[in-house]
Protein backbone atom coordinates (compact mmCIF):
# COMPACT_ATOMS: atom_id res chain seq x y z
CA UNK A 1 0.00 0.00 0.00
CA UNK A 2 1.21 3.68 -1.12
CA UNK A 3 1.75 5.62 1.80
CA UNK A 4 -0.70 7.99 0.18
CA UNK A 5 -3.49 5.57 0.22
CA UNK A 6 -2.53 4.94 3.72
CA UNK A 7 -2.32 7.79 5.01
CA UNK A 8 -5.97 8.31 3.25
CA UNK A 9 -7.55 5.41 4.79
CA UNK A 10 -6.33 6.34 8.11
CA UNK A 11 -7.52 10.22 8.20
CA UNK A 12 -11.00 8.35 6.47
CA UNK A 13 -11.23 6.02 9.75
CA UNK A 14 -10.82 8.63 12.26
CA UNK A 15 -12.88 11.32 10.94
CA UNK A 16 -15.88 9.21 10.88
CA UNK A 17 -15.26 6.08 12.78
CA UNK A 18 -15.33 2.97 11.14
CA UNK A 19 -18.51 1.35 10.78
CA UNK A 20 -18.12 -2.96 12.21
CA UNK A 21 -20.74 -5.53 11.75
CA UNK A 22 -20.48 -8.52 13.36
CA UNK A 23 -22.31 -11.84 12.83
CA UNK A 24 -22.85 -14.29 15.67
CA UNK A 25 -22.20 -12.11 18.61
CA UNK A 26 -22.97 -13.90 21.72
CA UNK A 27 -20.30 -16.74 21.81
CA UNK A 28 -16.77 -16.15 23.58
CA UNK A 29 -14.41 -14.47 20.33
CA UNK A 30 -18.02 -12.24 19.46
CA UNK A 31 -17.97 -11.26 23.50
CA UNK A 32 -13.88 -10.38 23.20
CA UNK A 33 -14.39 -8.41 20.16
CA UNK A 34 -17.08 -6.30 21.30
CA UNK A 35 -15.14 -5.32 24.59
CA UNK A 36 -12.26 -4.34 21.93
CA UNK A 37 -14.09 -2.82 19.98
CA UNK A 38 -16.62 -1.09 21.91
CA UNK A 39 -13.56 0.78 23.46
CA UNK A 40 -11.58 0.77 20.18
CA UNK A 41 -10.62 5.28 19.02
CA UNK A 42 -11.67 4.36 15.38
CA UNK A 43 -14.96 2.23 15.26
CA UNK A 44 -18.37 2.72 15.29
CA UNK A 45 -20.69 -0.84 15.78
CA UNK A 46 -23.60 -0.64 13.48
CA UNK A 47 -24.79 -4.11 14.67
CA UNK A 48 -23.98 -7.32 16.31
CA UNK A 49 -26.09 -10.17 14.85
CA UNK A 50 -27.48 -13.16 16.46
CA UNK A 51 -30.96 -14.74 15.95
CA UNK A 52 -31.44 -16.56 19.41
CA UNK A 53 -30.45 -13.27 21.48
CA UNK A 54 -32.41 -10.50 19.01
CA UNK A 55 -33.60 -8.04 21.22
CA UNK A 56 -31.63 -8.69 24.21
CA UNK A 57 -29.10 -5.98 25.57
CA UNK A 58 -25.52 -6.75 24.67
CA UNK A 59 -25.00 -6.57 28.48
CA UNK A 60 -27.36 -9.20 29.38
CA UNK A 61 -25.60 -11.64 27.67
CA UNK A 62 -21.86 -10.46 27.96
CA UNK A 63 -22.47 -9.18 31.50
CA UNK A 64 -19.04 -8.02 31.80
CA UNK A 65 -20.11 -5.20 29.52
CA UNK A 66 -22.77 -3.68 32.03
CA UNK A 67 -22.51 0.25 31.98
CA UNK A 68 -19.95 0.20 28.75
CA UNK A 69 -23.06 -0.28 26.10
CA UNK A 70 -26.86 -0.24 25.45
CA UNK A 71 -26.45 -1.69 22.43
CA UNK A 72 -28.74 -4.88 21.50
CA UNK A 73 -28.67 -7.88 19.33
CA UNK A 74 -30.52 -7.71 16.31
CA UNK A 75 -31.34 -10.14 13.60
CA UNK A 76 -31.29 -7.42 10.96
CA UNK A 77 -28.21 -7.37 8.30
CA UNK A 78 -27.28 -4.04 7.40
CA UNK A 79 -24.61 -3.65 4.03
CA UNK A 80 -23.88 0.18 5.81
CA UNK A 81 -20.21 -1.02 7.22
CA UNK A 82 -16.89 -1.39 5.94
CA UNK A 83 -15.95 -4.13 7.89
CA UNK A 84 -17.63 -7.39 8.53
CA UNK A 85 -16.34 -10.11 11.49
CA UNK A 86 -17.50 -13.65 11.20
CA UNK A 87 -17.91 -14.98 14.62
CA UNK A 88 -19.77 -17.94 13.70
CA UNK A 89 -19.01 -21.69 13.78
CA UNK A 90 -16.32 -24.09 11.69
CA UNK A 91 -18.47 -24.29 8.73
CA UNK A 92 -21.56 -21.61 9.15
CA UNK A 93 -18.95 -18.87 7.64
CA UNK A 94 -18.98 -20.19 4.06
CA UNK A 95 -22.77 -21.28 4.50
CA UNK A 96 -23.44 -17.60 5.91
CA UNK A 97 -21.97 -15.87 2.95
CA UNK A 98 -23.63 -18.70 0.72
CA UNK A 99 -27.08 -17.59 2.13
CA UNK A 100 -26.48 -13.86 2.52
CA UNK A 101 -24.72 -11.96 -0.47
CA UNK A 102 -22.42 -8.90 1.02
CA UNK A 103 -21.14 -6.29 -1.37
CA UNK A 104 -18.06 -6.31 -2.56
CA UNK A 105 -16.86 -2.87 -0.67
CA UNK A 106 -17.26 -4.57 2.55
CA UNK A 107 -13.87 -6.33 3.89
CA UNK A 108 -14.52 -9.64 5.68
CA UNK A 109 -12.25 -10.78 8.69
CA UNK A 110 -13.56 -14.45 9.41
CA UNK A 111 -12.68 -15.89 12.72
CA UNK A 112 -13.31 -19.79 11.93
CA UNK A 113 -11.26 -22.25 10.18
CA UNK A 114 -13.58 -22.07 7.39
CA UNK A 115 -10.97 -20.18 4.26
CA UNK A 116 -7.55 -20.63 6.45
CA UNK A 117 -6.02 -23.21 3.84
CA UNK A 118 -5.02 -22.17 0.69
CA UNK A 119 -7.81 -24.79 -1.56
CA UNK A 120 -10.48 -23.42 0.62
CA UNK A 121 -9.58 -19.97 0.54
CA UNK A 122 -12.11 -18.65 -2.17
CA UNK A 123 -15.63 -17.96 -2.07
CA UNK A 124 -17.57 -16.97 -5.12
CA UNK A 125 -15.13 -13.76 -6.09
CA UNK A 126 -13.94 -13.67 -2.53
CA UNK A 127 -10.01 -14.77 -2.37
CA UNK A 128 -9.33 -14.89 1.43
CA UNK A 129 -5.64 -14.03 3.29
CA UNK A 130 -4.24 -15.93 5.70
CA UNK A 131 -4.60 -13.29 8.63
CA UNK A 132 -1.31 -13.94 10.60
CA UNK A 133 0.38 -10.29 10.66
CA UNK A 134 3.58 -11.45 11.89
CA UNK A 135 3.71 -14.02 8.30
CA UNK A 136 1.20 -11.54 5.91
CA UNK A 137 1.71 -8.51 7.36
CA UNK A 138 1.98 -6.40 3.85
CA UNK A 139 -0.68 -8.84 2.19
CA UNK A 140 -3.15 -7.69 4.92
CA UNK A 141 -2.74 -4.46 4.36
CA UNK A 142 -4.19 -4.48 0.62
CA UNK A 143 -6.47 -7.36 1.48
CA UNK A 144 -10.61 -7.51 0.94
CA UNK A 145 -11.17 -10.75 3.03
CA UNK A 146 -9.20 -12.24 6.33
CA UNK A 147 -8.93 -15.55 7.29
CA UNK A 148 -8.12 -15.15 11.34
CA UNK A 149 -5.76 -18.18 12.25
CA UNK A 150 -6.45 -20.81 14.22
CA UNK A 151 -4.94 -20.30 18.32
CA UNK A 152 -2.99 -23.27 18.87
CA UNK A 153 -1.61 -22.55 15.05
CA UNK A 154 -0.58 -18.79 15.86
CA UNK A 155 1.27 -20.09 18.83
CA UNK A 156 3.08 -22.76 17.40
CA UNK A 157 3.88 -20.80 14.64
CA UNK A 158 5.44 -17.86 16.18
CA UNK A 159 7.52 -20.58 17.63
CA UNK A 160 8.34 -22.20 14.15
CA UNK A 161 8.66 -19.32 11.61
CA UNK A 162 12.08 -17.68 12.38
CA UNK A 163 13.49 -20.95 12.12
CA UNK A 164 11.72 -21.65 9.14
CA UNK A 165 12.51 -18.62 7.25
CA UNK A 166 16.48 -19.28 8.15
CA UNK A 167 15.63 -22.19 6.38
CA UNK A 168 16.79 -24.30 9.51
CA UNK A 169 13.89 -26.57 10.14
CA UNK A 170 15.70 -29.72 9.48
CA UNK A 171 14.29 -32.04 12.04
CA UNK A 172 11.34 -33.43 13.22
CA UNK A 173 9.90 -30.81 15.50
CA UNK A 174 8.09 -31.56 18.75
CA UNK A 175 5.47 -29.71 20.22
CA UNK A 176 3.38 -30.02 22.95
CA UNK A 177 0.66 -27.45 23.95
CA UNK A 178 -1.94 -26.68 27.03
CA UNK A 179 -5.36 -24.88 26.26
CA UNK A 180 -7.92 -23.71 28.71
CA UNK A 181 -11.46 -24.56 28.08
CA UNK A 182 -12.61 -21.18 26.34
CA UNK A 183 -10.72 -22.78 23.19
CA UNK A 184 -13.64 -25.41 23.28
CA UNK A 185 -15.95 -22.47 22.42
CA UNK A 186 -19.33 -21.58 24.67
CA UNK A 187 -21.40 -24.48 23.67
CA UNK A 188 -21.28 -26.49 27.00
CA UNK A 189 -19.75 -30.18 26.44
CA UNK A 190 -18.65 -33.15 28.08
CA UNK A 191 -15.09 -32.25 28.16
CA UNK A 192 -16.14 -28.47 29.32
CA UNK A 193 -18.33 -29.06 32.48
CA UNK A 194 -16.48 -27.40 35.25
CA UNK A 195 -17.09 -30.73 37.02
CA UNK A 196 -14.82 -32.54 34.58
CA UNK A 197 -12.12 -30.01 34.12
CA UNK A 198 -11.38 -29.05 37.29
CA UNK A 199 -8.22 -30.33 38.48
CA UNK A 200 -8.28 -32.84 35.72
CA UNK A 201 -6.18 -32.64 32.46
CA UNK A 202 -6.72 -34.37 28.83
CA UNK A 203 -4.99 -35.11 25.68
CA UNK A 204 -6.90 -34.96 22.91
CA UNK A 205 -6.80 -35.23 18.90
CA UNK A 206 -2.84 -36.13 19.22
CA UNK A 207 -0.52 -35.97 16.40
CA UNK A 208 -3.77 -34.94 13.75
CA UNK A 209 -4.96 -31.89 15.00
CA UNK A 210 -7.07 -29.86 12.40
CA UNK A 211 -4.60 -26.78 12.95
CA UNK A 212 -1.44 -28.52 11.93
CA UNK A 213 -2.41 -27.93 8.33
CA UNK A 214 -2.43 -24.19 8.51
CA UNK A 215 0.91 -24.89 10.41
CA UNK A 216 1.88 -26.49 7.91
CA UNK A 217 1.30 -24.26 5.13
CA UNK A 218 2.69 -21.55 6.81
CA UNK A 219 6.00 -23.05 7.08
CA UNK A 220 6.19 -24.44 3.89
CA UNK A 221 5.73 -20.69 2.67
CA UNK A 222 9.17 -19.54 4.38
CA UNK A 223 11.02 -22.81 3.70
CA UNK A 224 10.23 -24.63 0.60
CA UNK A 225 11.85 -28.18 1.19
CA UNK A 226 10.28 -28.22 4.68
CA UNK A 227 8.98 -32.25 4.69
CA UNK A 228 9.78 -33.26 8.41
CA UNK A 229 7.35 -34.72 10.87
CA UNK A 230 5.26 -31.97 12.98
CA UNK A 231 4.89 -34.43 15.85
CA UNK A 232 2.17 -32.31 18.11
CA UNK A 233 0.27 -33.50 21.78
CA UNK A 234 -2.80 -31.05 22.44
CA UNK A 235 -3.35 -30.74 26.11
CA UNK A 236 -6.74 -29.43 27.66
CA UNK A 237 -6.11 -27.70 30.58
CA UNK A 238 -7.68 -26.64 33.98
CA UNK A 239 -8.03 -22.70 33.28
CA UNK A 240 -10.48 -20.37 31.27
CA UNK A 241 -8.24 -18.90 28.82
CA UNK A 242 -4.54 -18.77 26.81
CA UNK A 243 -2.40 -21.44 25.11
CA UNK A 244 1.15 -22.43 26.55
CA UNK A 245 3.19 -24.20 23.64
CA UNK A 246 6.39 -26.13 24.26
CA UNK A 247 8.45 -27.07 20.76
CA UNK A 248 11.94 -28.54 20.58
CA UNK A 249 13.86 -29.61 17.58
CA UNK A 250 17.75 -30.42 16.89
CA UNK A 251 19.50 -27.77 16.15
CA UNK A 252 23.05 -26.37 16.22
CA UNK A 253 22.45 -23.01 17.26
CA UNK A 254 24.20 -21.59 19.85
CA UNK A 255 21.87 -19.53 22.60
CA UNK A 256 22.96 -16.31 21.29
CA UNK A 257 22.43 -17.38 17.88
CA UNK A 258 18.74 -18.21 18.30
CA UNK A 259 18.26 -15.37 20.23
CA UNK A 260 19.56 -13.00 17.52
CA UNK A 261 17.37 -14.64 14.80
CA UNK A 262 13.79 -14.58 16.71
CA UNK A 263 14.88 -10.95 17.83
CA UNK A 264 15.33 -9.57 14.56
CA UNK A 265 12.81 -11.81 12.88
CA UNK A 266 9.40 -10.04 15.34
CA UNK A 267 11.66 -6.77 15.43
CA UNK A 268 8.64 -5.36 13.53
CA UNK A 269 6.08 -6.54 15.00
CA UNK A 270 4.84 -5.08 18.39
CA UNK A 271 2.99 -7.77 19.85
CA UNK A 272 5.51 -10.04 19.94
CA UNK A 273 8.28 -10.17 22.29
CA UNK A 274 11.18 -12.85 22.92
CA UNK A 275 12.35 -13.34 26.63
CA UNK A 276 15.51 -13.88 28.03
CA UNK A 277 13.83 -14.80 31.68
CA UNK A 278 11.56 -17.78 32.03
CA UNK A 279 7.58 -16.81 30.61
CA UNK A 280 4.37 -17.83 32.52
CA UNK A 281 0.78 -17.92 31.23
CA UNK A 282 -0.50 -14.90 33.37
CA UNK A 283 1.69 -12.50 31.73
CA UNK A 284 -0.40 -13.35 28.80
CA UNK A 285 -3.80 -13.66 29.53
CA UNK A 286 -6.20 -10.89 28.50
CA UNK A 287 -3.45 -9.34 26.08
CA UNK A 288 -3.08 -9.28 22.07
CA UNK A 289 1.09 -10.23 23.12
CA UNK A 290 2.67 -13.32 22.10
CA UNK A 291 6.27 -14.16 24.29
CA UNK A 292 8.78 -16.30 23.41
CA UNK A 293 11.79 -18.08 25.47
CA UNK A 294 14.39 -19.88 24.40
CA UNK A 295 16.44 -23.02 26.31
CA UNK A 296 19.49 -24.79 24.43
CA UNK A 297 19.75 -28.19 25.98
CA UNK A 298 22.55 -30.45 24.20
CA UNK A 299 22.04 -30.53 20.54
CA UNK A 300 18.21 -29.74 21.59
CA UNK A 301 16.32 -25.99 20.88
CA UNK A 302 13.75 -25.77 22.94
CA UNK A 303 10.84 -22.79 21.93
CA UNK A 304 7.87 -22.22 24.62
CA UNK A 305 5.29 -19.38 23.23
CA UNK A 306 2.54 -18.42 25.50
CA UNK A 307 -0.68 -16.59 24.30
CA UNK A 308 -4.20 -15.65 25.33
CA UNK A 309 -6.47 -17.72 22.73
CA UNK A 310 -9.42 -15.66 23.08
CA UNK A 311 -7.26 -12.79 22.14
CA UNK A 312 -3.67 -12.83 20.27
CA UNK A 313 -5.30 -16.36 18.83
CA UNK A 314 -8.60 -15.35 17.83
CA UNK A 315 -10.82 -11.84 18.32
CA UNK A 316 -7.63 -9.69 19.46
CA UNK A 317 -5.36 -10.60 15.82
CA UNK A 318 -9.02 -10.34 14.17
CA UNK A 319 -9.01 -6.43 15.35
CA UNK A 320 -4.91 -6.18 14.77
CA UNK A 321 -6.00 -7.27 11.21
CA UNK A 322 -8.87 -4.64 11.08
CA UNK A 323 -5.73 -2.49 11.62
CA UNK A 324 -3.98 -2.79 9.24
CA UNK A 325 -6.59 -3.34 6.44
CA UNK A 326 -7.79 0.08 7.36
CA UNK A 327 -4.05 1.77 7.57
CA UNK A 328 -4.39 2.00 11.74
CA UNK A 329 -2.14 2.11 14.14
CA UNK A 330 -1.09 -1.81 14.37
CA UNK A 331 -1.97 -1.39 18.64
CA UNK A 332 -5.37 1.01 18.23
CA UNK A 333 -7.69 -0.60 20.38
CA UNK A 334 -5.11 -3.59 21.91
CA UNK A 335 -3.03 -1.50 24.42
CA UNK A 336 -4.49 -4.18 26.86
CA UNK A 337 -2.87 -5.03 30.75
CA UNK A 338 -2.38 -8.47 31.62
CA UNK A 339 -4.84 -10.21 34.14
CA UNK A 340 -1.60 -11.21 36.52
CA UNK A 341 -3.06 -10.91 40.00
Amino acid sequence: MSNNLNKELQSNARSRGLGVGIIGGAGYTGGELLRILINHPNVEIAFIHSNSNAGNLISDVHTDLLGDTDLKFTDQLSQDIDVLFLCVGHGDARKFLEANPISDTIKIIDLSQDFRLNQKSEIGNRKFIYGLPELHKEAIKTAQNIANPGCFATCIQMALLPLAKAGLLNAEVHISATTGSTGAGQKPGSTTHFSWRNNNLSVYKAFEHQHLNEIGESLIQLQADFSKEINFIPYRGDFARGIMASSYIESDLTIEEAEKLYTDFYAEHPFTHISKQNIDLKQVVNTNKCLIHLEKHGNKLLILSIIDNLLKGASGQAVQNMNLMFGLEEMAGLRLKASYF
